[in-house]
């Protein structure tokens, strides 16, 4: 019975996580101690919107204007914001059961509304799928979590993690989740809007020129 012990004993320990490297240690700390800043130019943030029960978000293109539109899925139906301008632009309180929520279509898509009636939209969050996470000029947001369970959302133009850099030279701090759970972080394929929905809001950044009216 002791040996049994012994053996149940050493396989508990072999399981356990090993302590984190030196380089592991200050990385971390690192990220821990860069305070949220603004995106930089050429970024400016649109929306922070309340969206209770949010599931997932896409991107579509407008058809008129050819520029970003974000559509927005939670347990309240389906929005359709302007990326330019973080205005909502259409909403469907009650969409058909039937694609009410992507997981009930094989490609994790949903119908468009307003502006892009007729197509359908691909959503990433809670079901699956994703966003882009670099752009073709070399930006990339990443979603990393310091300390379990608050993520947080980096911009950069240096390659990525592990940012040996200065915070708020070549890598920022642009988002910190400490209430809600991320549902999704990306780029839109244009790579010209920024979207990052959680369990109870959506935050855009665009680097579109302001619209004059």
């Amino acid at each position: 019975m002791p040996k049994r012990t012994e053996k149940v004993g050493q396989a508990e320990q072999s399981a356990r996580e090993p302590e984190l490297s030196e380089y592991q240690r200050a990385m971390r700390d690192r990220l821990l101690a860069a305070p949220v800043v603004p995106a930089p130019a050429p970024w400016r943030r649109v929306a922070f919107t309340a969206v209770g029960g949010l599931l997932g978000v896409g991107f579509a293109t407008h058809p008129d204007n050819g520029l970003d539109l974000v559509m927005v899925v939670s347990h309240d139906g389906h929005g359709l914001f302007d990326a330019v301008t973080g205005e909502r632009i259409a909403r469907d309180r009650d969409p058909d059961p039937e694609d009410s929520t992507p997981d009930l279509a094989p490609d994790l898509t949903c119908p468009g509304l307003g502006p892009i009636a007729g197509s359908r939209v691909h959503i990433a969050g809670l079901f699956g799928g994703g966003l882009h996470r670099t752009t073709e000029d070399s930006w990339t947001l990443e979603i990393v979590t310091p300390a379990w369970p608050n993520d947080r959302v980096l911009l950069s133009r240096d390659g990525g993690l592990p940012h040996a850099g200065p915070h708020g030279e070549r890598w920022w701090h642009i988002f910190h989740s400490s209430c809600s759970e991320i549902r999704a972080a990306g780029f839109s394929p244009s790579g010209q809007t920024i979207a990052v929905a959680t369990s109870s809001d959506i935050s855009l950044w665009t680097r579109v020129a302001a619209r004059q009216d």
